[in-house]
C-alpha cells in the first residue's frame, strides 16, 4: 500500500526543491557573468579588429607568395616566404624586439601618413648577401654593419620587396612606396611615440638550410586614414573587381591577334533568273542604289558599319561614318510597320 505523506513532509519537500532550485539559479548566473568578463590590458589596446587583421593577414599572405617568387628569381633558388603573424602592439616593444646591429629600412607609403618599416633579421641578411655573391646561403654569425657593396645588393632586393608590397596593397588602395633611410641601430628609430600601437607583420625566408625573419611594421597612425577599408567584404569585392579587369585585359590582348574578314557592300541588285544565265563580260546591271548613298560593311558576315564609298590614293575604299545598331533598325522597322 503506498504512502501518503503528511502536511509537514510535504512542506519540507517543497522546501528543499525551491532552495534547490535558488541555489543552481545562482550558480549559473555567476558562471555567465564570469564567461561576460573579458580581461583588458591598457597597455596594449585593440585599436584594429579582429575583421581588419584578417585582411591584413590575407593582403600580406598574397604578398608572401609574389615575394618568395620574385626572390626566387634573383637568388636563382627556391625561397620560401611563409606569413607568420599578425599582431599589434606598442612601439617599443616592437623596438626592443630587433637585433643590433639590424638591417632596418623606413619608408613613406602616400596615402599611409606616418613612416613605416621593415627589418631583416641579420641571419636572414647575411644568408641572401651570401647567395647574391654566389654562395650557398649559408649562415654566418659575425655581428656587424653592413658594408657599402653589401648594402648595395640589399638595396635591389627591398626595391623588389616595395615592388611586390605596392601590388598586395593595390586591391584596397594605391600607394607609393618611397624610401627614406637605413639604419642599423633600431634604438636611433623613432617613427612614432613608445607607447604607440603598431601593428606588426612577421614572415618567415627560408633559403637552403637557412631561415630568417622579415618584419613590416605599419604604425596605427598610417593605417587609420584607410582603416574603413580593411574589411572582409571590401576585400573581397576588390580582388574580384581586380580580377574582371586583369580578364578584361587578357581578352582584348588576345583580340589583337585574331583575323578578321571585312568587306564593303557596294551595291545589291535584283535580276531574273534568265537574265542571270545569259550574262556575259562587257553586260551592265543596273544598280537600285544612288552613288550618293551609305554603304555596308560586314565583318565576318556580320553587318557592323555605316560608310561612304570613295578613293584613297589610287585605291578603292570606305569611310566609316557610324557604327551599325542593329536594334535602332528593328525599332524603325516595326514603327514603320504600325504606321502603314
Amino acid at each position: 500500500m503506498a504512502k501518503i505523506l503528511s502536511q509537514d513532509e510535504i512542506d519540507a519537500l517543497l522546501t528543499t526543491v525551491t532552495t534547490g532550485e535558488s541555489e543552481s539559479n545562482v550558480d549559473a548566473f555567476e558562471d555567465e557573468k564570469l564567461r561576460s568578463v573579458v580581461a583588458y590590458d591598457f597597455k596594449h589596446p585593440n585599436r584594429v579588429s579582429k575583421d581588419q587583421i584578417r585582411t591584413l593577414e590575407n593582403m600580406h599572405d598574397n604578398f608572401a607568395g609574389h615575394f618568395g617568387s620574385s626572390l626566387s628569381t634573383v637568388l636563382r633558388s627556391i625561397v620560401d616566404v611563409d606569413l607568420v603573424s599578425v599582431d599589434q602592439i606598442t612601439y617599443s616593444e616592437f623596438i626592443m624586439s630587433l637585433v643590433s646591429p639590424s638591417c632596418t629600412y623606413t619608408f613613406s607609403a602616400k596615402p599611409l601618413e606616418a613612416v613605416c618599416l621593415v627589418d631583416f633579421n641579420p641571419t636572414l641578411t647575411f644568408s641572401l648577401i651570401d647567395r647574391m655573391f654566389g654562395g650557398h646561403g649559408k649562415i654566418l654569425e659575425s655581428e656587424r654593419e653592413l658594408t657599402g657593396i653589401e648594402r648595395s645588393v640589399m638595396g635591389r632586393l627591398v626595391q623588389r620587396l616595395y615592388k611586390e608590397l605596392t601590388r598586395s596593397w593595390e586591391h584596397l588602395v594605391q600607394i607609393d612606396i618611397e624610401q627614406i633611410s637605413f639604419e642599423t641601430n633600431p634604438q636611433f628609430i623613432q617613427i612614432v611615440p613608445p607607447g604607440e600601437t603598431v601593428v606588426v607583420i612577421s614572415l618567415q625566408v627560408k633559403l637552403f638550410q637557412s631561415t630568417g625573419l622579415l618584419t613590416i611594421c605599419y604604425p596605427y597612425v598610417s593605417l587609420e586614414p584607410v582603416i574603413t577599408k580593411l574589411s572582409a567584404q571590401n576585400w573581397i569585392d576588390a580582388t574580384k573587381k581586380k580580377n574582371l579587369a586583369a580578364d578584361r585585359d587578357a581578352n582584348s590582348r588576345n583580340l589583337l591577334s585574331v583575323d578578321a574578314e571585312v568587306a564593303a557592300v557596294l551595291l545589291n541588285s535584283k535580276i531574273k533568273m534568265r537574265d542571270f544565265l545569259h550574262l556575259k563580260v562587257g553586260d551592265v546591271i543596273p544598280s537600285e542604289k544612288k552613288i550618293s548613298e551609305p554603304i555596308e560593311v560586314w565583318v565576318n558576315r556580320e553587318k557592323k558599319f555605316v560608310a561612304n564609298p570613295g578613293l584613297a590614293g589610287k585605291k578603292r575604299a570606305f569611310q566609316v561614318t557610324e557604327i551599325y545598331d542593329e536594334y535602332a533598325e528593328e525599332k524603325k522597322e516595326h514603327a514603320g510597320r504600325e504606321g502603314s
